[in-house]
């Protein structure tokens, strides 16, 4: 099996670890808004955050359930460093419950993450989950006492992917965190995003990122998505209704898509999932991190998501402005309050924008880094084919 762990390849031109895609909406023209975004266009231009991928491709041809053909992946969020005993305050949001994040029970409960965040496929929830719990342990002294209660989220690659082979492995995990830096993030088809569809083309993961301005407080709100959602006849892009106008190779001659194994899989068009992670280095308090996480989903709609019955939408907000928060469980020996800083209510708005225009360009810049990809029983998923796009919103 290869497997491809996303590391930095280059410094690049602006001295950032990971290698410039070049192929963001921005990078074709498209604004998605009128913010400006951080300079890596990316969650990672959140102080402190990290993100790492290990993708897992092998086979071809006829499903041999356990031997492939595999098109998988993991991604690991680093929020801060060791959000175990360093905790953020963060919330979540949901669109439609077709859909699994571990921990937010917790999250909802304490306004806080205390973890690492994975993403994967359906059925790796678990094994992910029980090794953010492992790679926990291997920073601990040994006999030292601890509980974790990691957040994983999935959405469902198996149109492409041999899902009941469960190829993803605690090593894996390990390998993403092991990669995990704060430079530009790999898009499209790597990590957990390696087998997802969006919108009736290759999907994958995207981010994006804005910046606020300096008389807002000039705060960035950066978002990674997994995309595997939505209709192909809803999808529009900068404003402008594109999927119904654009020609694939399995179409017929009327423009509508062939009904044939190879190219789909018998649940309805919409049956797909989408997790947003939203990052800020705004003093948001929980409440507030619920409020972006909520507005997140705008985003969703903008590009044609509508939280459709089948479809796993689940968004989740952490902030990292609000100052030193103690450990929950300290033995009695953290202070009994301790001081924050706090947005206020009244100026959060241009948050909400921001995080708006990034949940959408995310989407869009999971397609555009997407190429055609051929999967279980030579299923295709094509690429979101960039000439046509450009064409069709130059009209």
């Amino acid at each position: 099996m290869t497997t491809h762990s996303g590391t930095a390849t280059g410094t690049g031109s602006d001295d950032y670890a990971g290698t410039r895609s070049g192929r963001k909406a921005r990078d074709l023209g498209l604004t998605m808004g009128s913010l400006p975004s951080g300079p890596r266009n990316a969650i990672t231009d959140v102080a402190g955050v990290r993100v790492g991928h290990t993708t897992l491709i092998s086979g071809e041809g006829e499903l041999v359930r356990g031997e492939g053909p595999v098109r998988t992946g993991v991604t690991v969020i680093i929020p801060g460093e060791e959000p175990w005993k360093r905790p953020i305050f963060a919330a979540p949001h949901r669109l439609n419950g077709n859909g699994e994040m571990t921990g937010l029970e917790w999250v909802r409960e304490s306004g806080q993450l205390t973890s690492y965040i994975g993403l994967t496929n359906t059925h790796s929830v678990g094994v992910v989950r029980d090794a953010l719990v492992a790679h926990e342990g291997t920073t601990r002294p040994a006999g030292e006492e601890y509980w974790s209660l990691p957040v994983v989220a999935e959405t469902w690659d198996g149109a492409l992917n041999d899902l009941n082979g469960f190829h993803v492995r605690p090593e894996h995990v390990f390998e993403a965190i092991a990669n995990a830096h704060h430079g530009h993030v790999a898009e499209g088809s790597v990590g957990s995003g390696t087998g997802m569809i969006a919108h009736g083309f290759k999907g994958g993961i995207g981010t994006a990122s804005r910046v606020v301005s300096e008389s807002d407080g000039g705060y960035t709100v950066g978002v990674l998505v997994q995309a595997n959602h939505g209709r192909r006849d809803r999808l529009s892009i900068d404003g402008k209704l594109v999927g119904p106008h654009i020609i694939l190779p399995s179409d017929d001659e009327t423009g509508g898509e062939v009904r044939d194994a190879r190219f789909t899989t018998q649940l309805p068009e919409g049956s797909g999932s989408i997790i947003v992670i939203v990052a800020t280095d705004a003093p948001l308090l929980p409440h507030q991190c619920a409020r972006l996480a909520q507005r997140s989903t705008l985003g969703i709609g903008r590009v044609g998501g509508a939280g459709e019955n089948g479809s796993g939408d689940l968004t989740l907000c952490f902030a990292t402005g609000s100052g030193q928060i103690p450990a929950g469980f300290s033995g009695g020996e953290g202070p009994v309050s301790y001081e924050l800083t706090a947005l206020s209510n009244d100026r959060i708005d241009p948050l909400f924008y921001a995080a708006i225009e990034a949940t959408e360009e995310a989407i869009v810049n999971a397609m555009l880094a997407s190429d055609t990809m051929v999967g279980i029983n030579g299923a295709t998923r094509y690429g979101l084919p960039h000439d046509q796009l450009l064409a069709l919103l130059a009209e």
